[in-house]
């Protein structure tokens, strides 16, 4: 299995900084190449259903999911129920005053492939996670912004 977690600190209060990283139809002005849409659902609720293509053109792969946890304005979870990505994922937002949050993004993901997708992440991985950290300070600024 493997584990990402990546944070950032907003310049926002937890609800607004929760909306934006709820808000599926505009992940994709700040989480790089990707875009989500809901699939089921008003995508606001456990059972709900989102697709998320990550990948440039045509090429990339839609990653599915159902939210299993749904708490507002603090912790969203997550089953990846596709071919190529399965585990969990949540996302949580930290209260840290008035005007102050951290949003946590963490992953347990089980690669495709077996053995041949373990060896894929150690090359992948550190480029995923760069992307992950740049998405975040996106992230951060969208939210700030709307504060």
């Amino acid at each position: 299995m493997i584990h990402v977690v990546e944070q950032v600190d907003v310049a926002a209060a937890a609800a607004v900084t929760w909306a934006a990283v709820t808000d599926w139809a505009s992940q994709g002005e700040w989480m790089l190449g990707t875009s989500v849409r809901v699939t089921g659902g008003d995508g606001q609720a456990v059972g709900s259903t989102l697709a998320a293509f990550t990948g440039v053109g045509p090429l990339g792969f839609t990653d599915h999911m159902q939210i299993t946890a749904w708490e507002p304005p603090h912790r969203c979870v997550v089953r990846h129920t596709g071919r190529v990505v399965r585990g969990t994922g949540v996302f949580e937002v930290v209260d840290r005053g008035a005007a102050a949050s951290t949003f946590v993004w963490r992953e347990t993901l089980r690669p495709p492939l077996g053995r041949l997708g373990d060896l894929g992440w150690l090359v992948l991985g550190p480029a995923f996670r760069l992307g992950l950290r740049e998405s975040l300070r996106r992230l951060a600024a969208r939210a700030e912004a709307l504060a």
